[in-house]
């Protein structure tokens, strides 16, 4: 019996239209699979969110555990002269800062001018020598044909020449102005000259003499009324471990003192850190009752774990070399909902007066961990390749390795039925098809024997 290519063209059936069918039927099968696999990957970026969360907590207690933060010191200002900061080496103290002048850059501007800067100011190649204040002279190299324009290049181009260079226009012509690169007296640029012919006209040679000068000058000021002099208006050191940014002429008080900001900041870090991540397990533990509708852990052994892990160590006790010992001696409560509130007053107090104490609670003391490290610790466990997070992800991820083999297997199995059922369907549309023609043949031998017999009457 000869194959159908086209099912349903020898019987007149619609064979394509019930295979079809009986394929979709058939990948039926491969939706609970499908469903399966999208809820692991779902489940999977759940817990990628609750690793970020996680992760975002572990660094606020790092940043509690370390002790330098409760010995910072922090530099502020009053009056428009100066500007402060204060590094690790600083002491407090108040300093009365008295600025008398800035520390400037030194310009020059050459002697003579050329009427069109384009023109040719440099017949062969030579040394262009630059001097400055008290500092070692500089040389540039200088193109046989060079222009005003390409000197003021080969200035610029020359990463040591010490002065940037650029052109003006007097009005009567364009002269050569050079600005050191750097502020006072030492860097300033005080005059320049050529080893060879280098002129603006036939006659006039290009130079310094009778030029326009401004000599840099180095700052001046006072710190508590001893005198200091700067090259340039960033002085380090003139108080230990506090870096001065001179303004304006003028004075101003530099009081340096604790950064209770930066430890105040780095607890209401904290406790932001674990609101939001209170905030977003309860999101993906969720359930709405009236929709029916569950969040993508809800009932996850995981979550459950990491939440008590962590209430273990909050509603825990401090170190015991601490004068606090819980979160509640320092203004932090745990309240009903799971979530940590702050009482500002009380923060504030032990902020201002035993900050000590609180860098012995949060980064510990005699060698035992503070209620930071404690934190640290615990989440960094869950965050290890082997701890609870990981693993739940690990799982997953195997899990859809399985349904995915599972799935091809299954697929595989469908394909192979519908491939039957086409050759059933192609078998059945050549039987229909030779029925039909036997069909037709018959009655027409029976048409033909009726006219016969007919005919014989």
């Amino acid at each position: 019996m000869g194959t159908i290519s086209s099912l349903g063209i020898g019987s007149g059936l619609d064979l394509n239209g019930l295979l079809d069918q009986l394929k979709d039927a058939e990948r039926e099968k491969l939706a609970p699979i499908e469903r399966q696999i999208k809820t692991e990957d779902t489940k999977i970026t759940a817990f990628g969110q609750l690793k970020g969360a996680l992760s975002k907590l572990q660094d606020a207690a790092e940043t509690l555990n370390s002790g330098d933060l409760y010995s910072s010191l922090s530099a502020s200002t009053s009056g428009d002269s100066v500007g402060a900061a204060a590094d690790k080496n600083a002491m407090p103290g108040g300093y009365q800062i008295n600025v008398e002048t800035l520390a400037t850059r030194g310009t020059l501007a050459s002697g003579n001018s050329t009427g069109d800067p384009t023109d040719e100011v440099a017949a062969s190649a030579q040394e262009m020598t630059l001097s400055f204040g008290s500092g070692p002279d500089k040389t540039v190299a200088i193109e046989a044909g060079s222009t005003l324009e390409d000197v003021r290049d080969a200035i610029n181009a020359d990463e040591e020449s010490g002065v940037n260079a650029s052109i003006i226009n007097d009005g009567t012509g364009y002269r050569l102005a050079l600005s050191s690169r750097e502020t006072g007296a030492d860097a300033s640029i005080s005059g320049f000259s050529f080893d060879g012919d280098a002129t603006i006209s036939a006659d006039d040679a290009l130079v310094a003499d009778g030029g326009t000068l401004q000599a840099g000058t180095d700052a001046s000021l006072t710190v508590n009324g001893i005198g200091i002099t700067s090259a340039n208006n960033q002085v380090e050191d003139a108080i230990q471990g506090v870096t001065l940014n001179l303004k304006e002429e003028g004075e101003s008080t530099v009081t340096v003192e604790q950064d209770t900001l930066a430890v105040r900041e780095a607890v209401t870090g904290f406790v932001d850190a674990y609101n939001d991540l209170k905030e977003t397990t309860g999101k993906l533990t969720s359930f709405n009752a009236e929709t029916g509708q569950a969040g993508e852990l809800n009932g996850d052994s995981t979550v459950r774990m990491v939440e008590s892990s962590l209430r273990n160590v909050v509603g825990g006790m401090g170190n015991a070399g601490s004068d606090f010992s819980m979160l509640s001696d320092i203004g932090i409560s745990l309240e009903v909902d799971g979530s940590l509130s702050v009482d500002s007053d009380k923060l504030d107090d032990v902020l201002s007066s035993d900050q000590q104490a609180l860098s012995d609670f949060f980064a510990g003391v005699d060698d035992s961990d503070g209620f930071a490290a404690r934190l640290e610790g615990s989440v960094g466990q869950m965050l290890s390749d082997n701890g609870s997070v990981n693993g739940a992800i690990s799982s997953a991820e195997n899990r859809i390795d399985s349904l995915g083999q599972r799935y091809d297997r299954m697929e595989q199995s469908v394909d192979r039925t519908v491939a039957r059922y086409r050759t059933q369907f192609s078998q059945l549309d050549g039987m229909v098809a030779q029925m039909n023609q036997t069909s037709s043949y018959l009655t027409q031998q029976f048409d033909a024997l009726s006219q016969m017999s007919s005919g014989k009457n």
